[in-house]
């Protein structure tokens, strides 16, 4: 597949999943770069914004399975990875295996859950594998974890540790829809008389797996490599941050570029491929200085700062 090819697909999958999902196309590409990238997204936003909804009709227009869990306190590691149980009528026991074991896992408001439930993921988003009762079993692939959080609900939650939330590829907001694609919306349910909405698939799987392929080969130029690397340590060396970006920033960088150029039909990524996915990449890697934060200085404004302050290279 070349990435003209793939660009082609991109546009069918966001034609399809716009048909259900009013504007906010910025936010599904967003997504569909992280599913190119073979990464995972953490949505964090107020509620009633169609996260879920949007994660349901990406994965429905790409062809792929998708499974739902809804993270609550008293939710266990196995209601995730499954467990082994008694067969009577061959006294052996097998594996029933959890709603991890799919394409695309939507992580409904994953820090409603406890640790060392919200741990039971951490193996699945980093190794692509379970291990029960000492038995590794892999996931099928592709294996993407979407999930959400609300950032205004403290009580009854749990806050994602700093090492989980560094292992989604991407942090993003959906934010409001304006009051034209409010009265869109409004005009399509109407119309649909039904509160579900069709989808069609418009991918399959193998093809999302060729698409990901396409991805590895995108070039990156070693003068785009280094703008990479130094905005990851602009990120270290900021006078309001107290912990910056770890090298999977780095590898963040680099991974969502790639998937960017190819999904505007290029083979090598740019610098503007870079600017365009830097604040979503390492924002959420860093960790601000008390007082800093105390002010309202978020962490997205930092990477911008970042951004505006490192020379772009001149490349080709």
């Amino acid at each position: 597949m070349r990435p003209e090819e793939l660009q082609t697909n991109c546009d069918r999958i966001m034609d399809e999943a716009g048909k259900v999902i009013v504007g906010k196309r910025n936010v599904l590409g967003r997504a569909l770069l992280c599913l190119l990238a073979d990464g995972h997204l953490l949505f964090e936003d107020y509620p009633g914004l169609a996260k879920t909804m949007m994660v349901k009709t990406l994965a429905r227009a790409s062809g792929l399975e998708f499974k739902r869990v809804q993270f609550t306190p008293d939710l266990l590691p196995a209601d995730i990875t499954g467990t082994y149980v008694l067969e009577r009528q061959s006294s052996t026991f097998s594996l029933r295996p959890g709603p991890v074991f799919t394409n695309l896992l939507l992580a409904d408001e994953i820090n409603r859950a406890p640790p060392k439930t919200q741990s039971a993921l951490l193996e699945a988003m980093q190794e692509h594998q379970v291990t029960l009762e000492g038995v590794t079993h892999p996931l099928p692939r592709p294996f993407i974890v979407m999930a959400t959080q609300n950032p205004i609900e403290y009580e009854g939650t749990y806050p994602l540790p700093e090492a989980q939330v560094d292992r989604f590829l991407m942090r993003t907001e959906v934010g409001y829809s304006t009051p034209a694609e409010e009265v869109e919306m409004l005009r399509r349910r109407r119309e649909r008389k039904k509160e579900e909405a069709e989808v069609q698939a418009v991918c399959t799987k193998e093809q999302i797996l060729n698409m990901q392929a396409v991805v590895e080969e995108i070039h990156v130029d070693a003068a785009v490599e280094d703008y990479m690397v130094k905005l990851v340590a602009g990120t270290r060396t900021h006078p309001q941050v107290e912990v910056g970006s770890s090298p999977r920033g780095s590898l963040a960088l680099m991974r969502l570029s790639c998937a960017r150029a190819a999904m505007v039909g290029r083979d090598y990524v740019l610098p503007d491929d870079v600017k365009e996915v830097a604040v979503p990449a390492l924002a959420h890697r860093l960790i601000l200085a008390p007082d800093p934060w105390i002010r309202g200085v978020r962490s997205g404004s930092v990477v911008e700062e970042v951004l505006r302050a490192t020379p772009v290279p001149k490349v080709g």
